[in-house]
């Protein structure tokens, strides 16, 4: 079902609705919250609405944004803590700068010593709380300034380690080189950045090929609207 801001009454946009879109592939996530904005603005003939999303997703992922309107806008906090739940593809034998398919190849390694059961071994190395560094390519801010700005412009920017948390890792096929996975995790979690630790822990170098967000605490991408 595709997303319609016919469905809607302007008294419970006000009041506040969750919205759950499944975000299209290349949009960011701002592209969908504008989108969602301008229709139900033109709609009810406003000038402006509270329109926001509950955690990002890379312009390369695709999956589940959960959309607040109105005073729902100041319960995203709250979404943004959710335990989140990931699908998606680890490339190995190539790496990034931004560890996923946003820039080229920078590295090749050897890859064909990797084995499904080495690969749901190490797996297990990352289940729990973990240190993990943010990729240098993200929309974390330093200085006023976003971090991918910073890369961008080939400018090298000291990243602290943060601790977050891995429920669930699971590898559900293997066809070399490309491992389909599925992860449960905290807030904060960079999937990128576990592709690349995870190709480093089988001595080779890996890359996020694909993913896809599933859950967002009680939310499914199986209930997502549509949105074009």
């Amino acid at each position: 079902m595709f997303f319609s801001e016919q469905s809607y009454k302007l008294e419970k946009i006000l009041d506040g609705e969750i919205i759950l879109i499944n975000k299209p592939y290349k949009w960011s996530s701002f592209d969908v919250v504008k989108k969602i904005r301008s229709n139900f603005c033109k709609k009810f003939n406003l000038k402006k609405i509270k329109v926001g999303h509950a955690g990002t997703l890379d312009p390369l992922a695709t999956g589940l944004l959960l959309v607040c309107t109105g005073k729902e806008t100041k319960k995203i906090s709250n979404y943004q803590d959710m335990n989140k739940t990931y699908e998606g593809i680890f490339k190995f034998g190539e790496t990034t700068p931004s560890f996923d398919l946003e820039t080229n190849v920078n590295e090749i390694f050897d890859y064909k010593h990797i084995e499904m059961e080495s690969l749901v071994e190490s797996s297990k190395n990352f289940i729990g709380t973990i240190s993990q560094k943010p990729p240098i390519f993200s929309a974390l801010k330093k200085d006023g300034k976003r971090l991918y700005e910073y890369a961008r412009e080939n400018e090298f920017i000291e990243l602290k380690e943060r601790q977050i948390k891995i429920y669930n890792f699971q590898i559900k096929q293997y066809n070399r080189p490309y491992a389909e996975f599925i992860i449960e995790c905290s807030k904060g979690t960079y999937i990128r950045s576990i592709a690349n630790d995870y190709g480093k822990s089988l001595k080779s170098g890996a890359l996020l090929y694909s993913l896809k967000r599933t859950k967002i605490g009680k939310y499914s991408l199986e209930n997502a609207l549509e949105i074009s």
